[in-house]
C-alpha cells in the first residue's frame, strides 16, 4: 500500500493517492488533474477511482476533470445529492482496491453528508491501517460545524457522535490523513503537521479531551472565525459538478485599448495581482488588488464576483498559468484575458491611471487621533 500526499499552500488542502498493487484511487482531488496522472504514472499505477469525502466548501474539487482524463468512476456520499454521474456510498459501503479494502463510515458534523474512508491493507492484516477523514478530524483540531446557517448546534452534536462513537473507536496505530492543514478556514486551530495517528489525537487533540457533549457543542459554536463568502457557492458547485477545465477558453492577451473599451462598457472587472506597494504607486482605476503571492485563492474567492468577466493585470505574463489555476480553485472561471504589457502597457497607451497614497505610521497615528471613526 502506498499513500502520497499533495498539499496546496494557501487553501492548505491535502489530497491523496492511495495505491495498491497496480491500481490507485485519488481522494479529495484538487482541480489540477495533471499532478495525479503524473504521480500515478511514476508509481506504475492506473487510476481506478476518485473518492470524495464531502461537498468541499473552500475549493472547487477536481473530480470531474480527473474523471474526464482517466475514466475512473467517482465515489461520493449518497446523501450529498450530487447530480453528476457517480457511485453513491453510505455507511457500510465497501470499495476494493487490489489488496486494500476501503470501508465507508458516515461522519456528519462538518457537513451533513460527510463520510470517511477506512483502509485495511488485507495482505498485511485485517485491522484498519489508515483513515481518510476529510474535514471531520484534523491534526490538533476538528472540522467546524457552523457553515450552515441555523444548523451549528445540530451539526456540532453530530460531529461529537462521529468522532467519539466512530472515529475514536479505531485503534491507536491507525494513521490519519486529513484534507486540510494549518491555514485552512475549515477549522479553528489546525496544526502545521499534515498527518497523525488516532492514538496521538486521542491524547493530545484538545477538542477531543472534551467528553461532555454539551460542553463540546458549546466550544465549537462560539468564537469561530467568519467563513469566507464563497464557501456556500463552492459547496453547491461541487454538488452540481463544476465546469470542466478543458471547456474553458484559453486566457489571451488583450490590448490596453480593448481592455479600456471593456471597462468603459462595464463588461469586466480588472484584477491586479501585483504586490500592494506596486499597486499603490500605479494601477488601473477601479481595479481590485489581491497579491498573487498571498493566500490568493481564498481572498479572490471571498471578494471577486464569480459572475463577472475578469481581466488580469499581472507583473509578468509567465505568471498567468499559476494565477489562472489559483482562480479556478475557487470557481473564478470567467477569465477573459490579461492586459498586454500590464499596467505599464496601459500607461504607454495613454490611458488614465490611479494611485493610493502611502503614509507613515506617525501620520496614521495623527489621523486616528483626529478621527475616532476612521477604519484601518
Amino acid at each position: 500500500m502506498i499513500i502520497r500526499q499533495f498539499f496546496i499552500p494557501g487553501i492548505a488542502h491535502s489530497s491523496y493517492l492511495l495505491g495498491g498493487v497496480s491500481s490507485c484511487m485519488i481522494i479529495d482531488p484538487a482541480r489540477d488533474p495533471d499532478i495525479y496522472i503524473q504521480a500515478a504514472d511514476e508509481e506504475g499505477f492506473r487510476i481506478t477511482g476518485i473518492l470524495e469525502t464531502h461537498l468541499h466548501a473552500d475549493f472547487i474539487s477536481g473530480h470531474l476533470d480527473l474523471h474526464e482524463r482517466t475514466g475512473a468512476p467517482i465515489y461520493a456520499p449518497k446523501s450529498a445529492g450530487c447530480v453528476f454521474p457517480h457511485i453513491p456510498v453510505s455507511e457500510g459501503s465497501t470499495i476494493t482496491l487490489d489488496d486494500c479494502s476501503i470501508s465507508v463510515i458516515e461522519t456528519p458534523g462538518h457537513t451533513p453528508e460527510h463520510v470517511s474512508y477506512i483502509v485495511t491493507h488485507m495482505s498485511r492484516g485485517d485491522e484498519p491501517a489508515a483513515l481518510f477523514p476529510g474535514d471531520t478530524l484534523f491534526v490538533g483540531d476538528v472540522g467546524r460545524p457552523d457553515l450552515f446557517p441555523g444548523r451549528a448546534h445540530e451539526l456540532a452534536s453530530a460531529l461529537y457522535d462521529s468522532l467519539h462513537e466512530k472515529i475514536m473507536k479505531l485503534p491507536d496505530y491507525c494513521e490519519v490523513y486529513p484534507a486540510h492543514g494549518a491555514g485552512s478556514f475549515c477549522g479553528r486551530s489546525l496544526s502545521a503537521k499534515r498527518t497523525t495517528t488516532i492514538g496521538y489525537e486521542r491524547r493530545f487533540n484538545q477538542i477531543l479531551q472534551i467528553h461532555d457533549k454539551e460542553a463540546f457543542i458549546n466550544e465549537l459554536t462560539k468564537n469561530m472565525p467568519p467563513s469566507p463568502d464563497h464557501f456556500s457557492r463552492c459547496s453547491d458547485e461541487n454538488r452540481r459538478g463544476p465546469a470542466l477545465l478543458s471547456t474553458l477558453p484559453p486566457v489571451r492577451g488583450i490590448s490596453p485599448r480593448a481592455g479600456k473599451d471593456l471597462m468603459t462598457q462595464g463588461a469586466c472587472e480588472v484584477l491586479d495581482t501585483r504586490r500592494y506597494d506596486a499597486f499603490g504607486s500605479l494601477h488601473i482605476p477601479k481595479s481590485w488588488n489581491i497579491d498573487g503571492e498571498m493566500n490568493f485563492s481564498t481572498f479572490t474567492g471571498w471578494v471577486i464576483p464569480p459572475d463577472r468577466d475578469i481581466l488580469l493585470a499581472v507583473h509578468r505574463p509567465d505568471e498567468i498559468p499559476k494565477i489562472t489555476l489559483m482562480l479556478h480553485r475557487v470557481g473564478i472561471d470567467r477569465i477573459i484575458g490579461y492586459v498586454e504589457g500590464g499596467v505599464w502597457g496601459w500607461a504607454l497607451a495613454g490611458h488614465e491611471l490611479d494611485h493610493v497614497q502611502t503614509i507613515s505610521v506617525q501620520e496614521l497615528a495623527a489621523l486616528l487621533k483626529a478621527d475616532k471613526e476612521l477604519i484601518v
